[in-house]
C-alpha cells in the first residue's frame, strides 16, 4: 500500500513536444528575416517605366523647355542661330509691366468665371433631371450627352462657326424669321461681346456633359431614404439639396469645379478656330495671348513666360483644390 502511495504520488512526466512538419515543397513559407519579399526588386518599376517614361517625354520636357526658353532672349533670330543668351526673368518683368497683360489676365478670369458658374449650374439641373427621369428618358437624355461630349472639339466648333454666319447661319435666319431684322446679316464675330458669348456658350456647351454625367453618378449613390425622411420633415427641394445631397457630394462637386476651372483655362482651340481672340482682344486669353506673342510677334520668350504664368496659375488651382480635399478628410 506503500508502495502503491509513493507510486501514486509521483508527477507525471510531461509528454515530448511536438515537432512540426516540415512545409512539403514548393508550398510558400515566410522568408528569413532581413531577407526581401519575393517580387520586390526591379520587376515593379520595369513595369511602370513605360508610362514613366512616356509622361517624362510628352510632359516633363516640354514643361522644362518651356521654362528655359522664358529665361532667355530667344526671338526668330535666336531660333535660327542656336545663339539664345539668357537674360533671367525680365521676360516676366516686361510681361507684367505691360498692361494689355494685366487685361489678358483679367479677361481670362472673368471668362473661367462666367463659364465655371454656367457649367455647374446647368450640369447640376441636368444631373437631378436625368435622375428623375424614367428608364427611357434616362437613356434618350445621357445617350445625347454622350454623343455631345464625344464631338472632336474642332467639328464642334465648325458647326458652331456655320451656325452663327452673317449670312448663312441658322441663327441669324431663325431670328429674322421671327420678326428681328435687325439680325439679318447681323455679323456675330464682328462685334466683341457678341463673339465672347458664342464662345462662352460653345465651351460650356462642350463641358456640360462631362460634369453632368459625373454629378449624375454621384447621385446615385445618395440614400433615397434620406430624401423621403426630408419630404415628411416638410423639407423643400432645395432645402433637400443644401442639406443632403450637396454635402455628401461635396468632393465630387469640387472634383468636377476643379477641372472645369482647368478646362476653361486651356479653351484656346475653340477661341484660336473662331477668332483668333479679336475682335481686337475681346476674346483674347492667356493661352491665346501666349500664341499670338509667339507666333505673331515672333516673341517666343515672351509666349513661353505667359505659358508658365498660365501653369502656375492652374497649379494654384490644383492646390486650393487639394487642401479643401484634405481638410475635408480630417474634419471626417
Amino acid at each position: 500500500m506503500q508502495a502503491t502511495g509513493r507510486r501514486a504520488g509521483r508527477a507525471t512526466p510531461p509528454d515530448p513536444p511536438s515537432v512540426p512538419e516540415a512545409p512539403p515543397a514548393g508550398a510558400g513559407s515566410p522568408a528569413p528575416a532581413g531577407r526581401p519579399p519575393r517580387g520586390s526588386g526591379w520587376w515593379p518599376y520595369l513595369l511602370i517605366a513605360p508610362t514613366v517614361l512616356g509622361t517624362a517625354a510628352l510632359l516633363v520636357v516640354p514643361l522644362l523647355r518651356g521654362v528655359l526658353i522664358s529665361l532667355q532672349d530667344f526671338e526668330l533670330r535666336q531660333l535660327i542661330n542656336g545663339d539664345a543668351e539668357f537674360v533671367g526673368l525680365d521676360n516676366y518683368a516686361t510681361l507684367l509691366g505691360d498692361a494689355r497683360f494685366w487685361e489678358v489676365v483679367r479677361r481670362t478670369f472673368l471668362f473661367m468665371a462666367i463659364n465655371v458658374v454656367a457649367i455647374m449650374v446647368l450640369s447640376t439641373l441636368v444631373a437631378l433631371l436625368v435622375e428623375r427621369l424614367g428608364r427611357f428618358g434616362r437613356t434618350m437624355v445621357l445617350s445625347g450627352l454622350v454623343l455631345a461630349w464625344g464631338m472632336p472639339v474642332i467639328a464642334a466648333t465648325t458647326v458652331f462657326q456655320w451656325m452663327f454666319h452673317s449670312e448663312y447661319g441658322v441663327v441669324n435666319w431663325t431670328l429674322t424669321s421671327l420678326g428681328f431684322e435687325s439680325f439679318d446679316r447681323y455679323p456675330w464675330f464682328a462685334n466683341g461681346p457678341a463673339a465672347f458669348a458664342i464662345v462662352v456658350f460653345l465651351v460650356v456647351w462642350q463641358s456640360i456633359p462631362f460634369a453632368a454625367i459625373t454629378l449624375y453618378a454621384g447621385l446615385t449613390t445618395v440614400p433615397k431614404e434620406l430624401h423621403e425622411a426630408a419630404r415628411l420633415d416638410g423639407a423643400s427641394a432645395w432645402q433637400a439639396f443644401r442639406t443632403i445631397t450637396y454635402p455628401m457630394l461635396r468632393p465630387i462637386f469640387l472634383l468636377v469645379l476643379c477641372l472645369e476651372v482647368i478646362w476653361t483655362f486651356r479653351a484656346f482651340v475653340q477661341i484660336w478656330v473662331i477668332t483668333q481672340g479679336g475682335p481686337g482682344d475681346a476674346t483674347t486669353i492667356l493661352p491665346v495671348y501666349a500664341v499670338q506673342t509667339a507666333l505673331s510677334a515672333q516673341r517666343y520668350d515672351l509666349g513661353s513666360a505667359a505659358s508658365m504664368i498660365t501653369v502656375l496659375l492652374m497649379s494654384t488651382v490644383l492646390v486650393i483644390y487639394f487642401r479643401q480635399l484634405y481638410r475635408q478628410e480630417a474634419e471626417q
